[in-house]
């Protein structure tokens, strides 16, 4: 604000009366059209001499507006107004509650407050709204007695889950209130708190067919989605705590290398576009091939028996799942194979009828038992490079601990210890259990040490045909279809889409913090893991904006640049001694104003009309 005359912080310690607040008008031309706005400046005296310091952006004008600054512009001008600091600004209200179009403004009180996050929110917002989400939650979820809906309250979980992963907590005391949420849902941070949250989890659980139903349509229509190759692939998450309350929290294999948590199993539906369209939930202990039969029939009673190829790995397979799609009339598949299956391709490894995908990946495709199925064998350089350092690092770890073993067995000590044959059995299977990718290379041998009283000895040896192999089949795999008029690189090509479920888990599991979970009942684990999938599909959807943009595909970066963007209050005293609060958004700079320009979104200037501050008495 302007110093008085006799402050001697001033730059200048000349009297400062000529340094006033005014509206400076700006123009800009912008697809053809001239755009006016106004912005509250103050002019201050400077080392370097006057220099125009902006208050607050106002937007555009109308009509109305224009006749009450112009107004204004003349009051500033005359001397008495500039020596008590304050100009008219809108005039007196009609109402308690309206502001009218003009009041009379003391620019010496005019202050900002209320500094909060809004770029990454309304991006995150606009996606969510995109979706078309709101319509249909208020359609799906009953209406109660609650003065808020739930739809805002699911909307601030998926949003927070987004922006700021965190516990109810963190989202209600932590995040929420620094969020332009606040004034474009109209609910203040004391109306949303932890329990509010988890009743909005158990309000949106029960829904959950008809919103995949609805995102696999509403996202099809948004991107012209192509549902005919179904990617699925499975994933787990763990607990913190015992989750005793929970049946489905099992242990089991660990994805996340925490064998000592119990967990559940997530298994994800994706479209070749990478865009999710469905999941379930199985116990922590569940095989990934007993999933099969449950997700295809999931499928199919929610959105319709189509002919789908079905793309999965070679965890999901066995005989009975193969036999059960080759029941369901027009189902196609393209999976992968058990790494034993290469031996009855050994032949067609030696051979030279490799066609070449791309440089270091050669393909070949493999008559079946039948005319029912063909296989297509693979081979990556890089992969053989990766799987011959895991043999050698392997057979170093094997050797090594064979050594220490012989050496341990030759001591007193183990005469001592009188070991048997048994229990040297069972430190040899840990050895070769940690170390299982090069056990079958070596023969190994425990014999009495008959040079000693007692004792054991153990020698070994490397075996010549697993070294053969090991050469022809490193970075060899195989695949598995029963689509029979496709060329070996178009289905190697389609195989290797599942890339795509990969990346989602990686983005959900740990963009999105799935992991740990920390609900312990069923129904709030399953609501959370709920929640998460909401926010992956606004995630992708901005990530799909971005791409069409030519702005590459990372959403964190975008969001990061969004996160620039703040809202910040105005408050305006007004002579009558109440105050009007202006939510205005800060202008962004020049790189982000093309950054806007090439996703075609335009920010808003404020985020509501002018009102007043209430529980304000006037004064007389």
């Amino acid at each position: 604000m302007p110093c008085s005359g006799d402050l001697p912080s001033c730059a200048d310690t000349r009297p400062c009366h000529d340094e006033v607040m005014y509206l400076r008008l700006n123009k800009r031309r912008k697809d053809g059209k001239t755009h006016t706005y106004w912005d509250l400046v103050e002019s201050v005296r400077t080392a370097k001499g006057p220099r125009q310091k902006s208050v607050a952006y106002l937007g555009e004008l109308t009509p109305s507006q224009r006749k009450g600054w112009a107004d204004l512009q003349a009051r500033l001008h005359d001397p008495a107004i500039r020596l008590l600091r304050q100009a008219s600004l809108f005039e007196e209200p009609t109402s308690d509650d309206t502001v009218p179009d003009t009041v009379e403004v003391r620019l010496d009180g005019v202050r900002t407050e209320n500094v909060r996050a809004f770029g990454d929110v309304w991006m995150a917002l606009s996606a969510w709204r995109a979706l078309d989400l709101e319509r249909v939650l208020l359609e799906i979820i009953p209406e109660g007695r609650e003065k808020i809906s739930w739809t805002h309250i699911i909307a601030i979980l998926v949003i927070g889950r987004i922006l700021s992963p965190g516990s109810e907590l963190h989202t209600a005391e932590t995040w929420y209130p620094g969020t332009a949420l606040v004034e474009l849902f109209g609910l203040s941070p004391d109306q949303i708190y932890p329990q509010k949250l988890y009743r909005a989890l158990d309000q949106v659980l029960p829904h959950k067919a008809s919103l995949e139903r609805h995102l696999k349509a509403k996202l099809g229509e948004l991107f012209e989605l192509d549902y005919e190759l179904v990617l699925y692939d499975i994933t787990s998450t763990y607990f913190e705590g015992e989750a005793a309350a929970n049946k489905s929290a099992q242990r089991g294999y660990s994805r996340d290398q925490r064998s000592d948590c119990k967990q559940v199993c997530i298994g994800l539906l994706v479209s070749k576009d990478g865009m999710p369209f469905g999941y379930e939930i199985f116990p922590g202990n569940k095989n990934d091939s007993k999933t099969v039969e449950e997700i295809v029939n999931v499928m199919e009673a929610r959105h319709g028996r189509a002919q789908r190829i079905w793309v999965m790995d070679r965890g999901m397979v066995s005989e009975k799942n193969i036999a059960f799609l080759k029941k369901r009339e027009g189902a196609r598949y393209i999976v992968g194979t058990p790494k034993s299956a290469l031996k009855k391709f050994e032949k067609e490894l030696l051979s030279k009828e490799w066609t070449t995908v791309r440089d270091g990946l050669e393909v070949q495709l493999c008559a079946g038992p039948d005319s029912s199925e063909v296989f297509i064998l693979c081979r990556s350089r890089d992969r053989r490079a990766k799987e011959e350092a895991m043999h050698d690092r392997f057979r170093e770890r094997i050797e090594e601990a064979l050594k220490k073993m012989a050496s341990g067995l030759a001591s007193p000590r183990c005469k001592k210890a009188k070991m048997d044959r048994l229990d040297i059995g069972k430190r040899l299977g840990r050895v070769l259990g940690r170390n299982w990718r090069a056990a079958g290379l070596f023969d190994i041998r425990v014999e009495e040490a008959l040079e000693r009283r007692s004792g054991w000895k153990i020698s070994w040896t490397e075996k010549k045909e697993w070294q053969e192999w090991a050469w022809l089949s490193e970075g060899s795999y195989l695949l598995r279809t029963n689509i029979t008029n496709m060329q070996a690189d178009e289905l190697w090509k389609t195989y290797i889409q599942l890339t795509d479920v990969e990346a989602a888990f990686r983005t959900i599991k740990t963009g999105l913090s799935l992991r740990p979970i920390w609900h312990q009942t069923q129904e709030r684990v399953e609501a959370h893991i709920l929640v998460a999938f909401l926010a992956y599909t606004a995630w992708k959807t901005i990530q799909k904006w971005s791409e069409r943009a030519g702005l590459g595909s990372s959403v964190t970066t975008l969001l990061e640049r969004m996160r620039e963007i703040q809202t910040t209050d105005v408050i305006l005293p007004t002579t009558s001694g109440r105050e009007i609060r202006l939510s205005c958004v800060s202008t962004p700079g020049q790189p982000l104003r093309v950054l806007l320009q090439r996703l075609g979104l335009n920010v808003p200037k404020r985020l509501n009309a002018p009102r007043w501050i209430p529980n304000q008495s006037v004064k007389m």
